[in-house]
């Protein structure tokens, strides 16, 4: 889903919000109230309206796009109708953030659903696409942090805590472009809360949104799939060594950052290359697109920016107690592993000069 590193919007200093409101959403299972707002937030203080906008777009990726679907038909999206009478109508905002409101409560019957406030915005000049376009924002906060104020009291200074929302790492968004309405708008989503839990209402139950199958969702999903197979069963299955591990994972990302297109084939023959580890890693695959709910082509362009997003969860490292970390970016070769005779684990490293 919705995954923990963001590249973030650039050039949105100068977004207008049109439009904003607040409402809270507790979890009706727990007894607890929806309470809507009866009208938008004033917003004269031009700090707090640049902050609002860093909170709505600083964090989005907005190369993982998604789209509003439906099982039977996109039309009885609850969601997307919502966003399009918003875009039809800026006078339905109150209206129709209600209806929002209203839609994420009756969702929001999990043991794990936080209370929260919920924010609907309207934006307007918001860079995407080489474009400038207009934007339906809803952000849930469900977690707060605490910080010190200080303040004067007299001719003293004092502190005292307060609890707040963090503008840089919303809860759960999603932002919602007016492009591509016909194919369900095209969407961001963040969900920071219940990633691998069974809490995913956000995602499935409210908003029901699929991912949109361009290069960049098919690189970043097979570089997922690449370092989940790695890690999990390559040493399960065939009792590959740590450094093995971290071998296949360097191998798979080299592949992805020295090649312009992905071929299935060619990816199994030249980084995994052992028949028996290529029929597991197939099978790998289809089950992982199973548990996602998506397909992944065998064959597309890579995305640059995937893999850049991808890299930082690759990680070169071999950990030897607390002692040591090696780190191992190829020439698995040239990595001897052994045990000597008092029992103790080693490994013996092949170089040629120091650097």
């Amino acid at each position: 889903m919705v995954r923990p590193y963001f590249c973030g919007m650039t050039g949105i200093e100068n977004v207008n919000i049109v439009r904003a409101i607040v409402h809270k959403v507790g979890n009706p299972t727990r007894g607890e109230a929806l309470k809507l707002s009866l009208n938008t937030l004033t917003l004269n203080d031009d700090i707090v309206r640049r902050l609002l906008v860093k909170y709505f777009l600083g964090a989005i990726n907005e190369h993982e796009l998604y789209c509003f679907t439906h099982l039977h038909d996109l039309a009885l999206n609850e969601v997307y109708n919502y966003a399009a009478a918003i875009f039809k109508d800026k006078d339905a905002f109150i209206e129709n953030s209600n209806r929002i409101a209203q839609f994420l409560y009756s969702k929001s019957t999990h043991v794990k659903v936080k209370e929260g406030e919920l924010c609907v915005v309207m934006l307007d000049n918001v860079p995407f696409e080489n474009d400038y376009v207009r934007a339906v924002g809803i952000y849930k906060s469900e977690s707060k942090e605490t910080f010190l104020k200080i303040f004067e009291h007299g001719e003293s200074l004092e502190v005292i805590q307060e609890d707040g929302v963090n503008i840089n790492k919303p809860d759960k968004a999603c932002i919602i472009f007016k492009t591509n309405a016909s194919e369900g708008y095209k969407v961001c989503v963040i969900d920071h809360t219940n990633r691998n839990q069974d809490a995913q209402y956000w995602v499935n139950d409210f908003l029901q949104v699929q991912p949109v199958t361009d290069s960049y969702h098919h690189t970043d999903k097979y570089l997922a799939l690449c370092k989940q197979f790695a890690t999990n069963e390559f040493p399960e299955k065939f009792v590959a060594a740590k450094s093995d591990q971290l071998e296949l994972m360097n191998r798979s990302m080299d592949y992805f950052k020295t090649h312009e297109q992905f071929n299935i084939d060619e990816f199994a023959s030249e980084v995994i290359s052992q028949p028996e580890i290529i029929d597991s890693f197939r099978e790998y695959k289809k089950n992982f697109e199973a548990a996602g709910r998506y397909e992944i082509e065998d064959e597309f362009d890579i995305n640059l920016a995937a893999v850049k997003k991808q890299q930082k969860f690759f990680k070169s490292v071999l950990k030897l107690d607390k002692n040591f970390h090696i780190y191992i970016h190829g020439r698995r070769d040239l990595i001897e592993k052994g045990v000597d005779e008092h029992g103790k684990k080693f490994y013996k490293i092949y170089f040629e000069e120091e650097m």
